[in-house]
């Protein structure tokens, strides 16, 4: 789950970014809850909607992320760029000098960090 400003920005972004489509949402006094899928996976993300809020939420300086995988990783960095999102450098993490991962991020419209990995070894 994570908290959003602006409910059209979210999911404008995440449809863009991943394809994610509404798949529910529920309307509360309060605050609004909209669940988000796409057919690659049973992988749901809530956006809560907090109603009367105005000021940007404070993220803390923890560094718990969303990663999501994709099959062709230079092809969605490339795509993202078209779209105008501004994903990160592409980054090849090998310690040791062994490739555990290739990964970039990207920034959703609320600040929170979002590792896109490409598919293989442990990330599937």
């Amino acid at each position: 789950m994570l908290r959003v400003l602006d409910e059209r920005k979210s999911i404008e972004f995440y449809k863009t970014a991943f394809g994610l489509q509404i798949a529910d949402r529920l309307d509360f006094k309060d605050f609004t809850l909209v669940y988000l899928v796409n057919d690659e996976s049973d992988f749901e993300l809530e956006l809560t909607i907090n109603k009367g809020r105005s000021e940007p939420y404070d993220l803390g300086d923890g560094y718990g992320h969303l990663a999501v995988s994709v099959t062709d990783l230079d092809r969605e960095h490339a795509r993202l760029q078209g779209e105008g999102l501004q994903p990160r450098k592409l980054v090849e993490f090998a310690p040791n000098g062994e490739k555990i991962a290739r990964f970039f991020f990207i920034t959703d419209p609320d600040g929170y960090e979002i590792e896109v990995l490409e598919r293989g070894g442990r990330f599937k």
